[in-house]
């Protein structure tokens, strides 16, 4: 645990917007909220409801308000719609958190890009406005409809510029986000900063193996993640046929962990291409049984393919494996190789055949994977892990605000003053234990769900960072 002392004034309040997910659920998002507390600011958060979610609640000292998500969208008008409605009930919320305390600084969340608007309503009030760019929305429309209106993707733009243009600080998750900001957005290199949102090292690291979990296998490979359209793990099961098939590797046998809205396409597809043997789905899975899986693997994989945003994105995936000291197989994608340099091999992007080879070439050869899986922990706790990156978050917020918190020890603590009672200011290092269970669990590419995040007992994860890219 950490105390704060807090300056004389009363700490600033901070509102954080996400409507992609609830929190605690979006890890990013809860770790950022978490940050703040224990650097003493006040924090709100106005996010959709899970299944079973209260309307309000108070986790770790942060307010939570909560409105009933809308029905999933389809078609554009459809999606109009959502967005129309979640801006609404973000707005209704935000009032009555301002009301129970007036907030300085209001933090949205993309996507979507919409939430400017209402940060330009509290403007006047002098409360200032900070853009977590989880997404680069163009391109998230872009990669899913190749063919899609060019109209659509021009408002995209248009959003997206005018966030960048209302935002007194702009905080990104990888370096390529980082250039759109600069670019496309024209905003001054001093209001952008880096947030990447890797893994706590200390909660992921690899265990005892399992022998059970390689099922007879000679080697095992991993997946983890959720298995959306977007996020390449057909591409996993037809690597796996390729080996069976092909190359006559009868001894590599993958278990796919997570799940989403094509879970049950992706089991017909092994099924039609005959590897059930080698291929088999966990669904979501227990603490537990994820530390074992990753712990007994020779090999994590991201199959996730080429395009306008997975290329610039940062996937939490391959961190994890990284943090279990798994080597890596991976395309060849400008952000992928940011993250695991050389703690992954990188195939032909969205060659089948490659991905399989590579999988093949990497189990044989346990020298290197010794190098790779020592070189891959090593980065997670030099240079991804939260706690590394949290202080440039926090930096953010003490430049808006001009407000900070002196750490204090016990003794100390026993007696300074403090405008509020000092159990709010007891921030522990790590989320609480939450049971929830969320209903919208399919999400986008990109969406801001990171890896690791565990609810009710089950892990979680996402295949890209919470916003683009950690």
């Amino acid at each position: 645990m950490r105390r704060v002392r807090l300056s004389q004034r009363r700490p600033p309040a901070v509102l954080v917007i996400v409507q992609n997910l609830p929190v605690p659920f979006d890890r990013r998002v809860w770790l950022e909220c978490l940050a703040l507390r224990a650097a003493g600011f006040e924090v709100s958060v106005v996010c959709p409801k899970g299944t079973n979610d209260q309307a309000y609640e108070v986790l770790e000292g942060v307010h939570i308000y909560k409105y009933r998500p809308a029905p999933e969208a389809r078609g554009m008008v459809g999606f109009v719609g959502e967005f129309t409605y979640s801006f609404l009930a973000t707005l209704r919320l935000a009032v009555k958190a301002w009301r129970r305390r007036r907030f300085n600084v209001i933090q949205a969340c993309n996507p979507p890009d919409t939430f400017w608007l209402l940060a330009l309503l509290f403007r006047p009030f002098g409360t200032k406005f900070v853009y977590d760019q989880h997404d680069l929305c163009p391109e998230l429309y872009e990669s899913r409809f190749p063919n899609g209106s060019r109209l659509v993707k021009r408002v995209l733009l248009g959003l997206e510029r005018a966030t960048y243009r209302s935002a007194h600080h702009v905080i990104v998750t990888n370096g390529s986000y980082r250039g759109k900001a600069l670019q496309r957005g024209n905003v001054p290199e001093d209001r952008v900063t880096i947030v990447r949102t890797g893994p706590d090292p200390e909660l992921l690291a690899k265990g005892p193996d399992k022998a059970e979990h390689l099922r007879g296998f000679k080697h095992l490979a991993v997946y983890i993640g959720v298995m959306g359209p977007q996020d390449g793990v057909d591409i996993a099961i037809r690597a796996a046929a390729h080996l069976k098939h092909e190359l006559s590797r009868k001894d590599i046998g993958i278990t796919l962990i997570g799940s989403g809205d094509c879970f049950e396409e992706l089991k017909g597809l092994a099924a039609s291409l005959a590897v059930e043997d080698l291929v088999h789905f966990t669904g979501r899975a227990p603490d537990a049984l994820v530390a074992e899986l990753m712990s007994t693997a020779s090999v994590g994989l991201s199959p996730d393919p080429k395009n306008p945003l997975n290329d610039v994105s940062t996937m939490n995936k391959t961190m994890e494996y990284m943090a279990f000291g798994l080597p890596v197989v991976a395309f060849d994608l400008t952000e992928t190789r940011v993250s695991a340099e050389d703690a992954a091999v990188y195939a032909e992007p969205n060659d089948v055949a490659a991905f399989a080879q590579a999988i093949a070439d990497l189990v044989d050869d346990p020298d290197a994977r010794a190098v790779m899986s020592q070189r891959g922990r090593e980065r997670v706790e030099t240079v991804l892990a939260w706690p590394i990156q949290s202080p440039a978050y926090i930096g953010v917020y003490q430049s808006l605000t001009g407000f900070h918190a002196e750490t204090i020890g016990p003794a100390a603590s026993a007696t300074a003053p403090h405008p509020f009672p000092a159990k709010d200011l007891t921030i522990t290092t790590a989320p609480a234990v939450v049971e929830r269970s969320v209903a919208r669990s399919v999400l986008s590419k990109g969406t801001g769900v990171g890896n690791g995040v565990r609810v009710n007992g089950v892990h979680y994860l996402a295949s890209t960072e919470p916003s683009g890219g950690q």
